[in-house]
């Protein structure tokens, strides 16, 4: 009894490896299981396009190119949303181009999955990169706000985000269209937005942190750990924000991909 016992033990042991793809000679090869946070090629026209230098017919082939993805197009903003088979995955790129000089002013990069798979857990993750070209007026409205500047930062980004979104003509009541899905999520990554405000305002000390290269932390009521960076180079601002299950790209991004330094003070007439 003892030796069929063994038996199916064994038997069992060698069926779960072959489910789970692991070897009996490489006990790590199951302890430590590859992530899949998400696929980089849904961020790939976000991190390809320069502020101030990518020009429009340097975007539009690139944009909406993948499967499945719907494409809004306005005359100064172009966006491509994509969501996933079961609905659970849903992203957008989302261009603004300059009225004359049909350069890119403003760029954003969003992605919410409720089922993201990390280790063998699932968890819900956000998200969300911007990077804009601020003009002489934004920065003198900026420089005259009577709040953190941090924080009248981030209520432009907030601002000009909207903005954007309401200049392909969408609106919440009609989520199915693209222009609606594109509304509801700018509404929650404003909703995230006015989190991480708040939390400036109780506590200045963070804002004077959030430059630096490891951001700062903050919770948030529906993905819990999260953590934001802003910064600057010249007159081109950049934020990142991950949430949850997404923290662990937090350093994936090094710094606002800018022309040229002779550029970043360039200001916009």
């Amino acid at each position: 009894m003892r030796g069929r016992a063994c038996c199916v033990v064994f038997f069992a042991a060698v069926c779960f490896c072959c489910v789970c793809g692991c070897s009996l000679t490489h006990p790590q090869a199951w302890i430590q299981p590859k992530d899949y946070l998400y696929n980089k090629e849904l961020s790939a026209t976000y991190d390809q396009t320069r502020i101030k230098k990518s020009l429009t017919l340097d975007v539009l082939p690139r944009i909406g190119q993948l499967k499945d993805e719907l494409l809004s197009q306005s005359d100064s903003v172009v966006a491509s949303l994509g969501q996933g088979k079961e609905g659970y995955k849903t992203w957008f790129t989302m261009v603004a181009f300059h009225e004359y000089e049909l350069s890119v002013i403003r760029k954003y990069f969003f992605v919410v999955d409720e089922k993201v798979e990390k280790r063998f857990t699932l968890g819900r993750g956000l998200r969300f990169d911007c990077e804009m070209l601020l003009d002489k007026e934004e920065l003198e409205k900026l420089g005259d706000a009577k709040e953190l500047g941090e924080v009248a930062l981030l209520k432009r980004i907030g601002e000009n985000l909207g903005r954007d979104a309401c200049e392909l003509g969408g609106g919440t009541e009609a989520p199915r269209s693209a222009e609606g899905r594109l509304d509801v999520n700018v509404l929650l990554i404003k909703q995230v937005l006015d989190t991480i405000v708040r939390g400036l305002e109780r506590s200045p000390e963070l804002a004077a942190r959030i430059s630096d290269a490891n951001g700062i932390g903050f919770d948030h009521i529906n993905f819990g750990e999260g953590k934001v960076r802003m910064w600057a180079e010249g007159n081109v601002v950049a934020v990142k924000i991950r949430l949850g299950a997404f923290l662990p790209t937090f350093q994936e991004l090094a710094g606002p991909a800018v022309a040229e330094p002779a550029q970043q003070a360039a200001k916009v007439e």
